[in-house]
């Protein structure tokens, strides 16, 4: 079943939408949650929410990309359960947030315009060749490891690791040149 079809169940608010979207993509919505949640149970909860979201919001909504949009809605509700347990520390999304806070810092994050940070990183990340945009998106949208990425991705860590810093310093360069950033003191 195609994308199409599947939103044809959801507009006919056909139950079987829920099923045909997990038969196609409760694994994938499963990988982003365990990367972020870590716990088994927490990450099959929220796949199972993923769907209700999915369910209550197509219709009026039509998305282009199915994948995308479970995928946005699996993250999203893990970033609020994570928000919500007022975890001291945040487990696997520390390290990559903090290897992210080498560009931006948690005071430059608070006053900047989220929309305008977004619509700067989706520009930098459309100019990366494919390769180092998959990397980066791997690392800090879907939080996969050093480890997972280098295996995936057929790469050693120590490849993977060089490749995430030069694509993160020429972010930073990319935020200063469009004014994002305020310019380094050399």
């Amino acid at each position: 079943m195609d994308d199409k079809e599947l939103l044809s169940l959801y507009f006919n608010r056909d139950e079987r939408a829920i099923r045909e979207t997990e038969r196609r993509y409760g694994n994938y919505c499963f990988t982003v949650a365990m990367n972020l949640l870590k716990k088994k149970e927490d990450a099959e909860e929220t796949v199972n929410d993923t769907y209700l979201k999915a369910w209550e919001s197509i219709p009026p909504l039509r998305p282009k990309r199915m994948a995308s949009f479970l995928g946005r809605i699996t993250r999203n509700l893990c970033l609020n359960r994570i928000e919500e347990a007022h975890a001291e520390k945040r487990e696997g999304l520390d390290v990559s947030f903090e290897e992210l806070s080498e560009v931006i810092s948690s005071e430059e994050e608070k006053t900047l315009d989220v929309l305008i940070l977004q619509r700067a990183l989706n520009a930098f990340l459309a100019g990366l060749p494919k390769s180092e945009r998959v990397l980066f998106v791997k690392r800090y949208w879907y939080n996969e490891s050093i480890e997972t990425i280098a295996f995936t991705s057929h790469m050693t860590e120590t490849n993977v690791k060089v490749r995430l810093h030069r694509t993160r310093n020429k972010l930073r360069k990319y935020l200063i040149k469009e004014g994002i950033l305020p310019k380094e003191d050399i």
